[in-house]
């Protein structure tokens, strides 16, 4: 049995934050079928990569990330566009990935760095140290520990009952004072979070955290080393739940306008030209996920606008006028 607890404290400053985030998601419940459109999916996609690969020191703009996905040829040097492509497939899978299996984490980091790490997908076997403005600012538990702490690590992470906020939070700092890896820390953590965060709640795999950790750089270095004076996470906490609260309250700018309007009225003109047509098939002409479908035709028949007629296999839609 797992007895390993990281240590924090719960302060009424993360309470705080924690339930105004479950409000704010409970506000944006129908949001994450608007954020599932492919374009914006990838527009939101390209500002997590850009975000995270800049915080450590790429160049690279969401245009030239954006030319790389599209298969264009763009100006740079062969680590960036090597970084940004390992990016792209850590984050390709980042919906398949099971939070709570430690493979899957050590599969995500052969994804990011196989292309510039002979030992991508593996623990550390030197001893590693985290720069800062004055010189070395953390170093990471040696190299023979690694496999033992990360291993208490996914074990509190697949018993704990903390709240999974929290436990994004928890995790990512945990994860970054281990330094499992040889390079690339810093991304996989991030990664890992939005990964945890992801399982919590759909809306997560949609949008760009990381993009504002990138805006507030300085101040996210500054909680972690926060948390490395106090020895535990609890100022990192409050800084990465402020980060989760300030993208979700950015999200309804992010959408286009009269986006579920358009759509009910698309779906009704699917229904009308064909009756037979499945949610499916509506999700593939309109370009969104079939949950989103579902949704809007609940919308529907709230609203006396369509009803099925028959079973779901062998029936039709009835469009009202």
């Amino acid at each position: 049995m797992n007895n390993y607890k990281p240590p924090y404290t719960i302060t009424s400053k993360i309470l705080a934050q924690t339930s105004d985030i479950v409000e704010l998601l409970s506000e944006l419940k129908h949001t994450t079928g608007l954020l599932s459109t492919p374009k914006l999916r990838k527009k939101n996609r390209v500002k997590s990569i850009t975000g995270t690969l800049q915080i450590e020191g790429n160049s690279f703009s969401e245009e030239k990330v954006t030319s790389i996905i599209n298969g264009s040829k763009v100006l740079g040097t062969l680590r960036e566009i090597t970084e940004v492509q390992g990016a792209i497939e850590a984050y390709d899978f980042l919906e398949k990935y099971n939070h709570a299996n430690e493979k899957d984490l050590l599969l995500s980091h052969k994804k990011m760095m196989g292309k510039l790490l002979a030992n991508a997908g593996t623990y550390r076997h030197t001893n590693v140290g985290v720069g800062g403005k004055e010189g070395v600012t953390h170093v990471a538990p040696p190299p023979h520990r690694v496999q033992s702490l990360m291993g208490e690590l996914f074990g509190w992470l697949q018993s704990t009952d903390e709240h999974l906020l929290i436990v994004s939070c928890i995790f990512h700092y945990e994860f970054e004072f281990i330094h499992p890896f040889s390079d690339g820390n810093g991304r996989v953590g991030r990664l890992w979070q939005s990964v945890i965060l992801s399982h919590y709640k759909d809306i997560f795999a949609e949008i760009p955290i990381e993009s504002v950790v990138r805006d507030n750089q300085e101040k996210y270095y500054r909680a972690l080393e926060a948390s490395g004076s106090a020895g535990e996470s609890t100022p990192f906490i409050e800084f990465m739940l402020g980060v989760i609260l300030e993208t979700l309250t950015n999200v309804p700018n992010n959408i286009p306008n009269n986006v579920p309007k358009d759509r009910l009225a698309l779906i009704l003109s699917e229904m009308q030209e064909n009756t037979s047509i499945t949610i499916k098939e509506m999700a593939l002409n309109l370009e969104v996920n079939e949950k989103t479908i579902k949704r809007d035709i609940e919308q529907l028949k709230i609203g006396n606008r369509v009803e099925r007629i028959g079973s779901a296999r062998k029936g039709y839609w009835k469009v009202k006028s």
